[in-house]
C-alpha cells in the first residue's frame, strides 16, 4: 500500500520543480497543488497524455467509492484488469506520479505508534510511480481528474517494512508507460529497484 507520499522542492530538485512550474503556467495558482508529505485527497502534479503529448496537470489522489464515504488511493496490480473500477483506466488512461519518495510504517513490538519510513531511490532524488486515472463527475456537472497508485508485492527493500510497494517506473520507462499498452505488463509483473529506507523522526 502506499498511503502517503512526497514532494519537496528543494533547489536541487529540478526535475520536479519544472513539473509543479508547468502546472502553474497553464493552471494558476488556483490549483491549490500540494508539495510536501502528500496526504490522499490532496491536489497533486500528475504527468499524462494530452493531445498526444505528456503533460503536467493537477489531479486529486483517491477514484470517490461509490458506495459509501471515503476513497479508493491504490489499484494493485496484479488485478487491476479484473476490476471494473479500473479495467478502463488501466487501458486507456495511464499516468505518472512525480514524487520524492513514498512512506510506510511498521508495528514495532512494545510500541504504541508504528515507525514511520521515508523510501526513495538512491541515485536521484525524483522517483516516479505508476498511476490510472479518472475523470469522476461533481454534483455541479462539471469533470475532475482523480488518480490512484498501482501497487505491487514489496522487493526486497521494502519488504521488512512492508509487504506492498508502489510500481516504480525508471526514466526511460515513463513515455513506454504513457504510450504503449503492449507493454503495461511487463512493466507491473517486474520487480522494482533497490531503494533506500529512511526512519522519519
Amino acid at each position: 500500500m502506499c498511503g502517503r507520499y512526497s514532494i519537496f522542492t528543494e533547489e536541487e530538485i529540478i526535475e520536479i520543480r519544472e513539473i509543479i512550474s508547468e502546472i502553474n503556467q497553464k493552471f494558476g495558482h488556483e490549483t491549490k497543488l500540494k508539495t510536501g508529505e502528500i496526504f490522499p485527497t490532496d491536489t497533486a502534479p500528475i504527468l499524462a497524455l494530452s493531445d498526444n503529448s505528456i503533460q503536467a496537470q493537477p489531479m486529486t489522489w483517491g477514484f470517490p467509492r461509490w458506495d459509501k464515504k471515503g476513497v479508493i488511493i491504490n489499484a494493485k496490480a496484479e488485478t487491476a484488469l479484473e476490476k471494473n473500477m479500473f479495467r478502463a483506466a488501466l487501458l486507456g488512461r495511464r499516468c505518472v506520479v512525480p514524487s520524492t519518495g513514498f512512506y510506510e510504517w511498521q508495528h514495532v513490538d512494545g510500541k504504541a505508534k508504528k515507525d514511520k519510513y521515508l523510501i526513495r531511490l538512491p541515485d536521484t532524488a525524483a522517483l516516479y510511480m505508476a498511476g490510472i486515472y479518472n475523470l469522476f463527475r461533481r454534483p455541479d456537472g462539471s469533470e475532475a481528474p482523480v488518480f490512484v497508485i498501482l501497487t505491487t508485492e514489496a522487493n526486497e527493500s521494502v519488504g521488512p517494512i512492508h509487504d506492498r510497494m508502489p510500481v516504480i517506473l525508471s526514466r526511460d520507462e515513463k513515455e513506454q508507460w504513457l504510450r504503449d499498452t503492449s507493454g503495461i505488463d511487463r512493466i507491473l509483473k517486474r520487480a522494482g529497484p533497490a531503494l533506500i529506507i529512511s526512519k522519519v523522526s
